[in-house]
């Protein structure tokens, strides 16, 4: 293909992708998410250049969200971390929600 159509193609692409997911609520970065993040980076074995990662977790857990899908599985969908990450969610009163890729949501 030309550059050009590849350039449209890709435009439109992303321009639909924007239209699904205009109407999603954003989840607040609120001092409670801030204080889970933290909580994360401090007990657990995420180190401490996954603050970011450790942020998105906690945003998803304090909003109680059920599922937390990425492609992330050095520090996010980590079965090893994961369980740490359950326990200080469990301490200060909040449930992790199953974090995992689209492929294992989907299953077979």
């Amino acid at each position: 293909m030309l550059p050009t159509v590849v350039a449209i193609l890709l435009s439109l692409i992303a321009s639909r992708r924007l239209e699904i997911i205009r109407n999603l609520a954003l989840l607040d970065l609120n001092q409670s998410v801030l204080d889970l993040a933290e909580q994360f980076l401090e007990r657990s074995s995420l180190p401490t250049k996954a603050d970011v990662d450790a942020v998105h977790i906690a945003v998803a857990t304090v909003h109680g969200m059920d599922y937390l899908l990425t492609w992330n599985c050095k520090h996010i969908a980590n079965a090893q971390i994961q369980r740490k990450l359950a326990e200080i969610s469990f301490d200060l009163r909040y449930q992790l929600p199953i974090l995992c890729t689209p492929y294992e949501l989907l299953g077979d």
